[in-house]
């Protein structure tokens, strides 16, 4: 399928897109010659931050309804509550978010918060040398490229194009270095530990440390554990079981078996059957498909892979469509929701050094099932 392996390809998804009309065109820069763009954001408890190219405003809860604006990718909005609407044409969903302008379909809104970090002033020393997990706390935080040349796909379609590179809510990744701008700002170094090996600063009041703590594992002492992943394309739940009792359950977006066109490609469809977790990563750069219907993306967060081809339960970004099929084989779940799984499945993970690979028989099984 033509996928990358300096890393283990986790996911299949369409190539990230970055979208031409976002907040103007700047072009990548050394890093030192900038100070980090202030973003004006709503005042506001929760957020959402458009991650399709262009939504329309809304005056109902329906496609159907007059338009009353224009947003762009990356725009920033507040989420005054979830409702129910009408499915627009060859859509599943019926959720929509009502901002005070109007409402927005919510599969094209990445719900946000605006949480701003105090820098640390000390990494921790680990096992790989001084460093720390952590986690976007803010919609977006502008990337500046260490390197001369990027590495990974993303970046270089941001340079050929011109665009703000930036990172986003609820990815996760790893900080080796701290330093202070010429502008007395505190810049953290992010240095992926699995991916191609672009180097790049951003801000530090964007990221939250992650602790030992908030990994620690849910309930290890039970040992009759599984995971019931439902794919059928009307239902998109996962269950967590110990024994007989649930514990926990959550929308997800699985394979998608049809393309845009309405072509059935059995290969992006999740594999069915019982698989053992065999290695989790609390981030992993992930890569895979060939250009133009691949994908790049950098932090994602909470990954559980169950097959030995790169199929995963992991955190998602990119979209807010969970109930949907459409991912190229993994297992889409919100943050919260990928947290609790990789928490609560067996093999356990240490912070230090946040990855396990575990031999056969594996660890929980993941039960893949269809009606």
């Amino acid at each position: 399928m033509g996928m990358n392996f300096w890393y283990r390809p986790i996911t299949r998804r369409e190539f990230l897109k970055l979208g031409v009309l976002t907040l103007g065109t700047v072009a990548l820069r050394p890093w030192v010659e900038w100070k980090q763009l202030v973003a004006d954001w709503p005042d506001a408890e929760r957020l959402g931050r458009i991650c399709v190219g262009k939504v329309d405003i809304r005056a109902r809860p329906s496609a159907d309804s007059p338009s009353v604006g224009i947003l762009y990718e990356d725009a920033v909005v507040v989420w005054l509550r979830e409702v129910v609407g009408e499915v627009p044409a060859g859509r599943q969903s019926r959720r929509w978010v009502e901002t005070p302008d109007g409402y927005i379909y919510a599969p094209s809104v990445q719900p946000v918060r605006n949480l701003p970090n105090e820098p640390v002033k000390e990494l921790p020393v680990t096992s790989l040398g001084k460093g720390m997990w952590v986690e976007v706390t803010v919609p977006h935080v502008q990337i500046f490229l260490e390197n001369r040349e990027p590495v990974s796909p993303w970046l270089k379609y941001v340079v050929e194009h011109g665009l703000i590179p930036r990172l986003y809510y609820s990815q996760i990744l790893w900080v080796d270095g701290i330093t202070t701008n010429s502008q007395g700002q505190v810049l953290y170094r992010i240095n992926e530990r699995y991916g191609p090996g672009d180097i790049f600063w951003a801000a530090a009041e964007a990221f939250r440390p992650l602790t030992p703590e908030e990994i620690v594992p849910i309930n290890p002492e039970v040992e009759d554990k599984r995971v019931v992943v439902d794919v059928t394309p009307t239902r998109q739940m996962l269950y967590c079981y110990e024994g007989k009792t649930e514990v926990y359950a959550c929308q997800i977006s699985s394979g998608a078996k049809w393309d845009a066109a309405g072509n059935l490609v059995e290969k992006w469809g999740t594999p069915i059957g019982p698989h053992p977790i065999w290695r989790k990563a609390i981030s992993i750069h992930m890569s895979g498909g060939q250009t133009g219907t691949g994908y790049d993306l950098p932090g994602v967060a909470w990954t559980t892979l169950f097959t030995g081809e790169g199929v995963a339960i992991h955190s998602t970004f990119w979209h807010n469509d969970f109930g949907t099929p459409r991912s190229h084989g993994c297992v889409n779940c919100a943050p919260e929701d990928a947290k609790f799984i990789f928490r609560w499945t067996q093999p356990v993970v240490p912070y230090d050094p946040g990855d396990v690979t575990v031999s056969m028989p594996g660890g929980t099984i993941v039960q893949v099932i269809e009606a």
